[in-house]
């Protein structure tokens, strides 16, 4: 009997200190999936932001050519009620 407690409360103690590094280990886990979410999130930010600005740029050029399409298409319509 004494053996048995004696052998229980050995793997109790052993169960415990692998229960510390287990939860060493885990909290170190978390915090290296925590810097790598972190950097994915900047990295994404910094694309969308540079797909707005080719957005923007894109959308200034289509705007400037409508207008230079607007003009010229005045132009002949005043040409025509000239004639």
């Amino acid at each position: 009997m004494k053996k048995v407690l004696l052998g229980l409360s050995f793997a109790a103690i052993l169960m415990t200190s692998c229960k510390k590094e287990t939860k060493e280990e885990v909290k170190e886990a978390t915090e290296a999936v925590g810097n790598e979410m972190e950097e994915a999130i900047d990295t994404a930010a910094v694309k969308v932001d540079a797909a707005a600005d080719s957005t923007k740029v894109k959308a200034g050029e289509a705007l400037e050519k409508g207008a230079q399409k607007m003009d010229e298409a005045a132009q002949k319509l005043k040409e025509a009620a000239k004639k």
